[in-house]
């Protein structure tokens, strides 16, 4: 049988679950904290904006023809 995951708390050294779960004795767990806020792109990426300084200034138009070759738009 197989089991929905939850997200819960840890609270005075207990793993505080929900009471609507409904889990049997001795169900083995897997039990590893999580971060609440996961970065955005733009801090995961932050150390490489602007290192790009001599691209052609319509790339975005023309980025298969940058890198594949395709006739410019």
């Amino acid at each position: 049988m197989t089991y929905e995951p939850i997200t819960t708390t840890f609270e005075k050294g207990k793993v505080v679950l929900p009471l609507d779960v409904d889990w049997p004795d001795g169900i083995r767990l897997r039990v590893e904290p999580i971060d609440d806020e996961l970065p955005t792109l733009a801090e995961l990426f932050k150390d490489w904006d602007g290192i790009a300084t001599d691209m052609p200034s319509d790339l975005a138009l023309n980025h298969d023809h940058y890198l594949h070759g395709a006739p410019k738009k």
